[in-house]
């Protein structure tokens, strides 16, 4: 293996002079140690992952807020999505009761959904939603919502690239 590159020195010295830092700050976010050491060590994997130049970082504390706080939104999402799938499982008869390995599968894949619906507009989430779960066809969204068609066909449209794209992120 050859010497460290430019990039990696600069993730080692923005590492070595923040980390606490950022530990911290997490810590008085989440009120746990252990929590704040993992999104602590994320934020700097996605930094890494990222590859991009750090040199023009101006203010790095700000930079690894931002990281860690976007984090730190994935995981009350995920947090979110968890307790509304177990309270929908616990309203369930028994015979619905499903194993770790597929409760892990479903909820990562509930996840997954939320964090690409959060991705689109209000409106489009909202007629996406109406025709996906509530199996309103396009003429009945635009009645609904005091659209044309055309707008609902554009808008589900503009839902499915999303969909699409996120295959291949």
């Amino acid at each position: 293996m050859g010497p460290p590159s430019s990039f990696d020195l600069d993730v080692e010295r923005l590492y070595t002079q923040h980390h606490s830092w950022l530990k911290r700050w997490l810590m008085k976010r989440l009120g746990e140690a252990a929590d704040a050491d993992d999104l602590a060590q994320d934020t700097f994997v996605r930094i890494m992952r990222a590859r991009r130049p750090l040199d023009d970082v101006q203010r790095p504390l700000a930079y690894l807020a931002t990281i860690a706080n976007s984090l730190l939104i994935n995981r009350w999402r995920r947090l979110a999505v968890e307790r509304a799938y177990t309270d929908a499982l616990a309203a369930q008869p028994e015979q619905y009761e499903i194993s770790a390995e597929e409760r892990h599968l479903l909820i990562e894949t509930l996840t997954q959904l939320d964090e690409l619906l959060h991705g689109l507009s209000p409106r489009v989430r909202e007629i996406f939603l109406l025709s996906q779960l509530d199996g309103l066809t396009y003429k009945q969204i635009a009645a609904q919502l005091a659209l044309s068609v055309d707008q609902v066909q554009r808008a589900m449209l503009k839902a499915f690239d999303r969909c699409y794209a996120s295959q291949f992120e």
